[in-house]
This record gives structure tokens, sequence and C-alpha cells, in this order.
């Protein structure tokens, strides 16, 4: 007989006796206070340092493995924390511990799991749920080499002890999520090893298992349901990757049907049976398990839905009836294309029985009930889509299913409108569950779904001053489902066929003439707005109704609405209704113009006047006046004062704002004064998005009014307070000016640009840089003389932002610095791409070769791809331009010290990652540049690659001959994919 080691209380164990400093110190006891919840930040620290202390240190690990195994300590936050130390061990320093340090490891867990066996009081859960994580990272680990008996080993310990056994379960429950967790993600080599171990466990020890399982369910099922309901759990859990025949078999599944009828187990009773249900396997086979599991469940009376009151089990039930229907589905699915059309035709009378059952739990009032039948009842939809003549009983089948969706369409009555939280948050989703039954009901039969809406639409609006608002709103509703359940193009729904045009014209004119858009609810009155919208095309067809539609937007139940939601919501369909139907709104405009006047109100912070409209539902209103005075038929001059009557009030308000802005000395007020400046630029810039290549802002002669508002906007530039806020605004409306007013905007550039290089962030220039991008594509030659002049200015801010230090570890700071970078080499590659390479030529010999340094740089040094394969692109469009043999003094030198080297040293780098998809996109183009240089320098180029430079990198001769041969190919496609292999074999 071996005796108890002293030190670990394991039978005979011998690594003890070598205990080291460490281990002699036993555990810091101050730090150990830190792991208490309620200790203060200084302990917790400390606690947090020893943690890693611990893991660092080779051997003071197993101060942990003694806590553990003698019991040391009774704090479970203690022994909690000692795990974790042990997990670290095993899931990150196991290959490096001796084999005795690892015989240590599995004593001291066996060790700790007989003492639960004999201890007073379980462990609490999480050190329960800890431990069996650290078993099951140590089973990984070693089953497959030096603990193939692992569960034999934990089986002999805990035997039927319900301590011990449920730790046992846990323990699977751990082995499983590691696995087969599908939300765990795992390399390849993982992966393999996953399946390895599966494999190996059906083999050796999973019937034992399941052995395990039937004596712990028929030991406990009467007396211990918490350790029956985890066993349940393990089972289907397992049940999807062991032999199913050990499971799918009498003694088990009469156990679990027996367990059905026992409250305290059934749900978890029915949540296995659903993951025996859900195995693959042969359809015919699958057919059979369904069909005898539904008469067993139906002779013990679990579908009469109605007894039932218990709604958590019948939502468990619901998703097991819905394993049961979709199996059925895949098996008809399989037997139709292997071409067994009996078998399929028993399968098809087996789904048929269900579908009773199916409408029961789709209709019930608990609306997760009815969600978890969805599935079976979509599939089982799309398999009469594919029948070519249904059967009286599959008709009225899918008209008790359309019955269902309208039904629970319906909102209830304690949904909240104002203040939606999560349950109102789940309601939204589960309608639109409903509506892809809706789309799929369609697909089966429209003529019947579009009689079904048109019968409770008219029904219910005839009376809707009387009907509550849930049936009002769910009316309107399944009118606005139909357009895209009954799909057109173009939302032609009022030609093509005749009686679906006929019948949503006359439902739309309902909708329109019938006053429910007066209804005293906001669901209602939304839905309304969101159905007129939806259906604009009608008002073509019908436009006498547009008045009374413009008015019900304009007024009280619109934009005026009393809640907020509703004119936010209405401001935005107004804006897309003005849109869509421009050419009917000339009549119209200058008295919507008027009555939307002081919606059009800037509103600022010291009037402490409550807007009706947020600032972001103002641009939509602002948006729209600028529609209605840029499509409409005046002529240009009086389109000039339409448009000057919108813009003036936000221009003298500007200036006014800025003024104060300046003196203001409170920096929460400067701040809402910034906030305010930025929604008058914002609105501005808006009302140009009505212009377009039809209608331009010179052809409606608004040119002046845009010029007076850039010429009243950019002093807000040179404005020292809340720089960030006004420059962003004013950038914003020069982008937008560029577009609209094309080279009248050049002469506010220079002035703009200064202004905005003046005391610059990373972000700052990283948001001015598009805009020169913008300019110099856009008007080339004509800005060259502006670009020569601020093109090393800028140059001079980006480089002076990238040399700031910054803390090592700070990495917002790294990542503004590295997108300043590329927005830097996007510049040179705009420049270059836009042939205004002269513009950098002028720059004075020295300051070219700075900027040539940094794209070289940019290619070669930094492990960015994004920015590698812009600086390529810039030095192919270089050498194209002067690398020829009359370019600039020097170039050639530059092209084969500088350019040639970046080609090779750029992809032979480590972090130049050939399977990441862009940077074979910035291996591309060091392709394109090598066959640039090339061709503007010819057999040179091949010359110096084959005597100097290939060679000086160790190339082997017939590889430097290979390369030559494949970069004198005409086509350009064969180098890029040999550059690839070139590369993939000079890495190690």
């Amino acid at each position: 007989m071996k005796d108890v080691c002293g030190f670990c209380g394991i039978r005979g164990h011998a690594y003890c006796n070598q205990k080291t400093s460490s281990v002699t110190a036993g555990m810091d006891e101050q730090a150990l206070l830190g792991l208490n919840p309620n200790a203060d930040s200084d302990f917790r620290q400390r606690a947090l340092a020893y943690f890693e202390q611990l893991k660092i240190s080779p051997d003071a690990w197993q101060v942990c493995a003694e806590a553990l195994a003698q019991r040391t300590y009774s704090d479970d936050h203690i022994k909690f924390f000692c795990f974790q130390v042990l997990e670290h061990q095993v899931k990150y320093k196991y290959s490096e511990l001796t084999t005795v340090q690892q015989q240590l490891i599995r004593e001291t867990l066996i060790s700790w799991l007989q003492a639960q066996m004999l201890g007073l009081q379980p462990e609490k859960t999480f050190i329960r749920n800890k431990a069996a994580q650290v078993f099951a990272l140590l089973f990984v680990t070693e089953y497959l080499t030096k603990w193939p008996k692992f569960f034999f080993d934990i089986l002999s310990v805990v035997d039927l002890n319900p301590r011990g056994v449920d730790l046992y379960l846990r323990i699977l429950m751990a082995i499983d999520s590691e696995l087969v967790d599908r939300d765990v993600v795992h390399t390849s080599e993982e992966a393999r090893r996953n399946t390895l171990i599966k494999d190996t466990m059906r083999e050796q020890c999973i019937p034992n298992l399941v052995e395990s399982w039937y004596q712990i369910l028929q030991n406990y099922q009467y007396t211990n349901s918490e350790v029956t309901c985890q066993c349940l759990e393990v089972v289907g859990a397992y049940v999807s990757w062991i032999d199913l025949s050990l499971i799918a078999n009498d003694r088990f599944i009469n156990m679990l049907l027996g367990h059905m009828s026992i409250e305290v187990l059934r749900e978890e009773a029915c949540d296995c049976l659903f993951e025996i249900v859900n195995k693959g396997m042969d359809p015919v086979d699958k057919m059979k398990l369904v069909e005898s599991l539904c008469q067993v469940l139906q002779t013990a009376g679990f579908f009469s839905i109605d007894q039932e009151e218990d709604v958590d089990f019948l939502a468990r039930f619901s998703k097991l009836v819905n394993g049961m229907g979709q199996s059925l589905i895949v098996s008809w699915t399989k037997l139709i294309k292997s071409g067994d059309i009996k078998s399929a035709q028993e399968a098809l009378q087996a789904i048929e029985t269900k579908v009773a059952l199916m409408l029961q739990l789709l209709i019930h009032e608990d609306d997760d009930i009815s969600s978890n039948i969805i599935g079976f009842c979509y599939d089982y939809l799309h398999i009469l889509k594919q029948l070519t003549v249904l059967s009286d009983q599959q008709k009225a089948n899918v008209e008790a299913i359309m019955l269902a969706v309208m039904k629970k369409l319906t909102y209830d009555e304690e949904y909240n409108f104002e203040n939606e939280g999560e349950d109102e948050a789940m309601f939204v989703e589960y309608r639109k569950q409903l509506k892809l039954l809706l789309d799929r009901l369609a697909q089966v039969s429209p003529e019947l779904l579009l009689a079904s809406v048109r019968r409770v639409f008219s029904s219910t609006l005839q009376n809707w001053q009387t009907t509550r608002f849930m049936e009002v709103e769910v009316a309107i509703r399944l009118l606005y489902m139909l357009a895209e359940a009954l799909p057109v193009s173009h939302g032609a729904h009022f030609s093509g066929d005749v009686s679906k045009a006929s019948a949503l014209q006359d439902m739309m004119r309902t909708l329109v003439t019938s006053g429910v858009s007066s209804y005293q609810h906001t669901s209602v009155t939304l839905e309304f707005f969101e159905t007129v919208v939806r259906y604009e095309k009608f008002f073509t067809v019908e436009p006498q109704h547009i008045p009374n539609v413009l008015m019900a937007f304009l007024d009280h139940r619109g934009l005026r609405h009393s809640s907020a939601k509703v004119r936010s919501r209405t401001a935005y369909l107004f804006s897309r209704f003005v849109k869509s139907l421009n050419k009917q709104m000339n009549p119209f405009i200058e008295d919507i113009l008027n009555r939307i006047q002081d919606l059009l109100v800037l509103s600022p912070p010291e009037n402490g006047y409550q807007s009706l409209l947020s600032s972001d539902d103002q641009l939509f209103i602002y948006e729209t006046a600028g529609v209605l005075i840029v499509n409409s038929e005046y002529p240009a001059d009086r389109k000039q004062v339409l448009m000057r009557n919108l813009l003036t009030p936000l221009m003298e308000k500007f200036k006014i704002l800025l003024e104060k802005l300046m003196l203001a000395q409170d920096e929460e007020r400067q701040a809402s004064l910034a906030d305010c400046l930025n929604h008058a630029v914002g609105f501005a810039s808006r009302t140009s998005k009505a212009f377009s290549n039809k209608q331009t802002v010179k052809q409606c002669g608004c040119s002046e009014v845009y010029l007076d508002c850039l010429q009243t906007f950019l002093p807000a530039l040179s404005c020292p307070l809340q720089k960030d806020i006004l420059r962003s605004g004013v950038r914003t409306f020069l982008h937008r000016m560029i577009i609209c007013l094309e080279e009248e905007v050049l002469p506010f550039i220079p002035s703009a640009s200064e202004h905005m290089l003046k005391d610059c962030e990373a972000k700052d220039l990283q948001e001015f840089i598009p805009l020169i991008n913008q300019i110099t594509a856009k008007f080339k030659i004509q800005v060259s003389p502006f670009l020569q002049q601020m093109f090393m200015p800028l140059l001079r801010a980006i480089f002076e932002v990238l040399l700031r230090p910054a803390e090592e570890n700070d990495q917002s700071a790294a990542l503004e610095k590295q997108m300043l970078r590329r927005s830097y080499f996007a510049f040179l590659q705009t420049v270059t791409g836009s042939g205004m390479s002269e513009v950098i030529a002028n720059q004075g010999a020295e300051n070219v070769e700075q900027v040539l340094v940094t794209v070289i740089q940019g290619a070669v040094d930094y492990p960015d791809p994004i920015a590698q394969k812009t600086c390529f692109i810039i030095l192919s469009k270089l050498v194209e331009l002067w690398g020829g043999k009359d370019g600039p003094v020097g170039f050639a030198d530059f092209v084969y010290k500088h350019i040639v080297p970046a080609c090779f040293l750029a992809p032979l780098k480590q972090t130049f990652d050939l399977a990441d998809a862009q940077t074979v996109l910035a291996l591309s183009e060091c392709a394109v540049t090598l066959k640039t240089i090339h061709l503007k320098r010819g057999p040179e180029c091949v010359q110096y690659l084959q005597q100097e430079y290939l060679p000086s990198l160790q190339v082997a001769p017939e590889i430097i001959q290979e390369f030559c041969q494949a970069l004198q190919q005409p086509d350009a496609k064969v180098f890029k994919n040999y550059l690839k292999v070139f590369f993939q074999r000079a890495k190690p």
C-alpha cells in the first residue's frame, strides 16, 4: 500500500517531494482577498496581478493543485481561482510540463472528484461548471494519447452517487461543447483532432456512456429531477453525433415518453425527443420513427392542445411538432428526388395528418408557441406550391393558415407603442416571420390571398370608427403587405392583371376616402402613411385624391401629430411621396411651401422654442422643399426666387449665430451653437440633392443663391471654437457644391483649403483629402496651379501629424495614423491618375525625392495591404509617365535602386500574407509595376534583373531564367499568376 503524500493528498505521489520555493511559499493570502466581489479596487488589482504571476510561473500552479486536492480553502472564489490557474496550464502550457507534472494534474482532478462524494455540501454551480471545463480541456488534450480510460476512471469514482453523477454530466456537456459547439471557432488542426476523438469515442466508449445514461435516468427519474433533466440534456446533445440506434430504441424511447407525463421532466424530455427526430437518417426510417412517436404522443393525449395550460411546455412541444413536421418534409423531398413515389406518397399522407395540430399551435394566443411551428408551416406551403393540383382539404388548409396569419399579425392590448421594450421587439420579429408565411401563401394561391385580404379590409374599414385600433391597423397592414406578396416590376400594381389591379385600386380608394387617416391611434396613422407611399402609383391613376392625402401629411394627422414618432416618420414618408409624384405636384407647390414654413425654422438653443421636428427630420423637409422647387414647371427666375426664400432665413440666422459663437464663453453653449450652425449648413446642403443632370443649378437659375450660401458659410472655417463640427459641415457643403456649381466653386477653394489646413489633427486631414481628390479628379488641369501651390503645405501637415509621437499601445492613435497614411497615398494616386504628375514634378528635386521615398516606404515598410496596393498603383503610373528615355533626370536610377527592390522586398516580408485577399490585390499591382518597368525600359530591365538584382537575392539561375521569361510574356495575367507562385516558393 503506497503512502498518502503529505503535500497534495494523493496516494503514491512522487513529484511533491521536489517542492520548489514558490510552492513552499504557499498562496499569497493578501492577494486572494481581492477575489471577493466586494473587495476594493486595490485588492482586486493585486489579485489580477497575482493571477498573471501564477500563469507565467513554471511551477506555481502546483500550489493551486495542492489547494484543490487538500481542500485547503473554503472560500468559493479562491477555489474558482485555483481552477482558473489549472485551466490556463492545461490550455496553454500543457506540452511544456513533464510527464510527472501532467500526472499530477490528472490525479489532482480525480482526487478533487473523489472528495465531492464525501463533502457535507455540494460545491456551488459556478465551481462545478469550471471544474467540468478543466476536465473537458484535459480530456481533449489526453484522451487520444495518455488517458484512453478517461470515462471509465470517472465512472468508477462517481458510480451512481448523485453528486458524482451531477459532475459527470457537467463534464460530458463541457466535452460536447469542446468537440461539437459550432459557436466556438476551431483551427483546422483542432477540428481534425475533434473528429478523431469522436471517431475513437464511437469505437471505444459510446455504448458504455449510453448505458450509464440509461442507468442514471432509470435510477433518478422519480427521485432527482435535476439530475434527470441534466442527463436528458446530455442525451439530446450527443445524439447528433453518435449511432442513433443506441437511443432510438424501445427501452429509451419508452422511458422518454414516460418522462413526457412527469411535469418536472417533460420540457427536457421534449427537447431530447426533438434532437432525436432532428438526427439525419434514411428517409423511410425517419418517417417510421416520427410516425411511431406521433402515435404514442397522440394516444397519450398530447395532441389535445386546448387541454394544456402550461405554455412553457407547449412552446417546447410546438418545437418538437415543428421538428417532426420538417423531418417528414425532408423525407418527402428526398423520396421524390430518388423516384420512390410510393414512399413519398406515404410521407405526404403523414405530413397531412399533422396539419390540424400545426394549425392549433400556429393560432395559439402565445406567440412563442406559434413562432415555433412557423418553419413546418412554411415548408408545408412549399410542398403545396410544387403540387400541380390541390385537393379540397389542401385548399382548406391554405385558407386556414391564411386566417391564422391574419389573426396572429394583430397587436395585443399590452403592446407599448410609446416605449417599445424587449417584448415589443420580439413581436416585431414574430411579425416578420408571419410576413414570410404570407409571401409563401401568395405563391401558393395569390387569388385566395387577394380575396381574403380584400374581404377583411373592406369589412373593417366600413366600420373603422367603432372598430378596435389593432383590427384597423392589421387591415391596412395586410393591404401594405400585398405589395411585396404579389410583386410587380417598378410598383406597377395598377396595370396588367385587371382583376388584381381593380381590387388594389378599390382598396386604395377606400383607404384614402374613408377618413381612417383621422383614427386616434399612432399605429393606424403610421400604417396609413406607409401604405399611401408604398402604393404611390395609385395617385397617377386617380390623381383627384392627392390634395386630401397632402392635407393628411401636413396637418395634425402627420407632420403636426401629437406623437414625435409619427411626426418623424411622416417627415421621411412625405419626402418620398413628393419625390415619387413630382409631376403631379405642380398645382400644389406654393401652397405646400407656405404650409411647411414653420417646420423649416432653424431652432437656436437659446430661444427655448421646442421645434415640432428634430433636425434630422427637418433635413427631409428641406429636401422636399428643394424637390418641389427644382422639379416645378416654373421658369428659372421664379425657381430662383423660391430657392432664395427657402435659403435666405438660414443664411441670416447663420451669420447671427456665428457671431454669438465667437463671443460665447461657456463650452456647453458653444457646442449647442456650433450644432445649430452645422444644422443650417446641412439643411442648405440637403436642398441641393434635388438637382440632377436634367435640372442643373445653372438651368434653374440658382447658382447665385448657392454662391451666397458659400460666402456665408466659409467664415466658419476660421472660427477657433468647435472646429471639428464646423469644419465637418462646411466640408460636406463644399463636396455638394463641387458637384452642383462645378467651376463656379473654384475661386472659393484656395482660402477654404488654407483654413482647413490650420491646426489639423489626423482626422481633419483624413476628411480634407477626399475633398481635394474630388476637385482634382473633376477639374484636372483647371486646378493645376492651385494644386501646385498647396501640394507641399498639405504634405507637410500630413507628415507633421504622422511624425507626432504616440503611446506605444495607443490603438486608436495607431489606427488614425494608418487611415491618414491611406488617405495620403489615395491623394497621390488621384494626382498621378488624373494626368497631373507635373504637380509633383514641379515641387523641386528634393521634395520630389521625399514624396517618392514615402511611396516606397508605403509599399514596403507598413503591413497594410490596402495602402501597399495604392503605392504600387502610384509607382506603376509614375513609371508609365516618367520611366521612358525622355523622363526626368535621375528617375531611371530611382527605378532600379528603389522601385524594383520594393517589388521584391514587400512580398518577401512575413507580414505580407498571400492567403489574404487584400494582400493578393497588392501583389497584383506589384506585378503591374514590374510589367510597366519592363515595358518602358525593355531589355535593359531584364538584363538588370538577370545579372544584378536577382543574383543579389541568392535566387538560383534557373529560377532567374524562369522569372524573366514570365515577365516577358505578353499576357499580364500569366505574370501575375507566376509572381504569386514565385513568392510562395520563396517564403520560408
